[in-house]
């Protein structure tokens, strides 16, 4: 059986509640970067022993917060010894905005998983991009490299659109088949 861990920070809870339903898909384990950038104890060890790791990031900005990326720069010891070498790798955002620069973030996250060896996994779906798609309905955003959720800045997490919930459960799913696919072989 593979192992997959969600590794995601949260400022206002919208990112939360987003990595809960990608490791509901995925059953996986959640991780959360605390808000001085620091992880729980024998978070470094879970990372270690998981055969897939699912990024999360609100963007701020354009990219991802500093509390992120303080994580980032830490893995780098991890990366001295090709820790997460061939380990699959899979990552989503959160912003207000429909938009709001999002792919700069995955990006990122892609650009990490990589420089660790790792093997990325897209989101694997169609969008939905008709005239009659709804907020509600699954990829409404138009995803490809990794997960895209976007919550009112107003609103609680409880306002983040069914559809962004349903594609964070798939996408989730599909890290983790992917991952036990690969672990047969």
């Amino acid at each position: 059986m593979t192992k997959t861990v969600v590794l995601y920070f949260s400022g206002y809870g919208h990112t939360k509640r987003v990595a809960e339903e990608v490791a509901a898909g995925a059953s996986a384990e959640l991780i959360a970067i605390d808000a001085e950038g620091n992880l729980p104890e024998g978070a470094w060890e879970t990372l270690a022993a998981a055969d897939a790791i699912i990024f999360g990031a609100p963007t701020y900005m354009g990219n991802a917060p500093w509390q992120f990326k303080k994580f980032a720069d830490a893995s780098s010891k991890v990366w001295g010894t090709r820790g997460w070498q061939d380990k699959v790798f899979g990552g989503f955002s959160n912003s207000a905005s429909l938009n709001g620069d999002k792919a700069g973030t995955l990006i990122f996250l892609q650009t990490l998983a990589s420089q660790h060896g790792g093997i990325w996994v897209s989101l694997g779906m169609l969008p939905s991009n008709t005239l009659a798609a709804t907020r509600n309905d699954v990829n409404n955003l138009g995803g490809s490299v990794g997960l895209l959720t976007q919550s009112p800045s107003d609103q609680g997490a409880d306002q983040i659109p069914s559809g962004d919930l349903e594609t964070a459960r798939l996408y989730g799913a599909r890290v983790a088949s992917v991952a036990a696919r690969l672990a047969q072989h």
